[in-house]
């Protein structure tokens, strides 16, 4: 009897703590609850951006787009380098630490001397209310591997945890990391780093396809898991396979599905290897499964405003996007809930460039929407639905990518509604409340769209 009390008691403890175990876990913010929002400063600065210049982004950022949800502020690729001008290897001059990890270039970050890494930065963002974000590529650098440096907080050393047969085609500044002890004890390494710095994004590149590296992105998952803070994990480029969509999201909070996007509606003769608009469209239909809290397909930058003053891709340029082409690019990323990472330099955004980044209407469709789906694709014409987040009504966004006017003509009913029904209008570009209609009817010109919001 005495055993069979004691035994009771320890099963309804454990009990208590199970319970107690998945409160706490509710309890904790999920991370990347809705898509990400922010810049990076890939698309206009390629790998030269300095500490005045990213400064400048974020106090723009913090200004005009802070109060619309725009929050991260991403220091893109080249970070450590402290003359990213001269062409590469072997001109490039990196800066490590004595552990076997990138350091701030010093004349690029002068805020990161002493040894504070990218501390000050990211206190001077956060004291901006914004988030702060770093670029990386996979793997752990060719120089520590070279000189065989030791890895912090272990017994490790670079070449423990280097596979040195493996780089990443368009970058070799690393080897990448084997799946082994030493290979996790270097990424949690990095991780801690980066934390102690107030790190609250990292978009890990060479990771995602060519090929997809399963083992690094568990690893630095891991990593980022015992780091003591949340921090958003990125994976670039794209196009990253279908195959392993339920795999990634274990892992990510965003993933690109395409390779590198640029402003071309159509392949580019000089740079055929870009997404274009036109081709995201059917690359998107098929990651609408996989959107939800915590886990984003993501469609890859904008590259709206002024690209420049030495982008990552091409000269320095006003976007190639018309207007039409531009309202067409944030309608998709927005009915796709894609994560929103703008591309132009803030500080030279024109009077259009804000208005498109501070529609509260268009930002909830993306913000706050469910059940995104493509209703209809046809070489023209483009439809996708999703429910507005309250319940209330539906979204419905309309797209014409061909090259001709298009008129659309359709029941109720061919888009998901009830036929017979006449359905409120409210245009969400234009703030605008069209009255109702019996069916959905409208013209659009060559790459343009609406979206609307239906209620009854």
């Amino acid at each position: 009897m005495k055993r069979a009390a004691f035994a009771a008691i320890i099963l309804f403890a454990a009990g208590l703590l199970s319970l107690s175990a998945k409160q706490a876990e509710r309890a904790q913010p999920r991370l990347a609850a809705t898509p990400p929002m922010g810049w990076n400063s890939w698309d206009s600065y390629g790998l030269t951006i300095n500490e005045v210049e990213y400064k400048a982004n974020v106090d723009w950022m913090a200004k005009h787009l802070k109060g619309f949800g725009w929050q991260y502020a991403v220091v893109d690729e080249g970070w450590y380098l402290q003359n990213p001008e001269s062409g590469g290897k072997p001109a490039w001059q990196f800066t490590l630490d004595s552990e076997s990890r990138y350091l701030p270039a010093p004349n690029r970050f002068p805020s990161a001397t002493q040894g504070a890494g990218f501390k000050p930065l990211a206190d001077y963002v956060h004291a901006l209310g914004l988030k702060f974000g770093l670029h990386i590529i996979r793997g752990i650098p060719r120089e520590a591997v070279a000189k065989n440096l030791p890895i912090a907080g272990s017994s490790y050393h670079a070449a423990d945890a280097a596979d040195q047969s493996d780089t990443c085609s368009w970058n070799p500044d690393n080897y990448g990391v084997k799946d082994n002890a030493a290979g996790q004890a270097y990424y949690d390494s990095v991780a801690k780093l980066y934390a102690s710095w107030g790190l609250d994004f990292i978009k890990v590149d060479c990771i995602s396809s060519r090929p997809y590296k399963a083992s690094e992105i568990r690893m630095i998952s891991t990593a980022l898991g015992k780091a003591g803070r949340p921090i958003v994990l990125s994976l670039s480029p794209g196009p990253t396979s279908l195959a392993v969509a339920d795999d990634v999201r274990k892992y990510a909070q965003m993933w690109r599905i395409s390779d590198d996007f640029w402003d071309y509606w159509n392949p580019s003769p000089d740079q055929p290897w870009t997404q274009t608009l036109h081709g995201q469209f059917a690359t998107a239909v098929g990651w609408a499964p996989y959107i939800g809290p915590g886990h984003w397909p993501d469609a890859d930058m904008l590259p709206i405003g002024y690209i420049g003053p030495r982008p990552g891709l091409g000269t320095a340029r006003p976007t190639r996007f018309t207007h039409d082409e531009q309202r067409t690019l944030l309608t998709l990323w927005s009915i796709m809930r894609s994560p929103l990472i703008i591309g132009g330099d803030l500080p030279r955004s024109d009077d259009w460039t804000t208005s498109l980044l501070t529609n509260p209407e268009v930002l909830a469709v993306n913000q706050h929407s469910t059940g995104n789906r493509p209703l209809i694709t046809t070489n023209a014409t483009v439809i996708w639905s999703a429910k507005p987040e309250d319940g209330r009504g539906h979204y419905l966004a309309i797209f014409n990518r061909g090259e001709s006017p298009q008129n659309v003509l359709l029941g109720w009913n061919e888009v998901g509604l009830v036929l017979g029904k006449a359905y409120n209008l409210r245009d969400l570009w234009e703030h605008k409340d069209l009255g109702p209609a019996s069916s959905l009817k409208l013209s659009l010109q060559p790459h343009a769209c609406v979206v609307y919001r239906v209620s009854e």
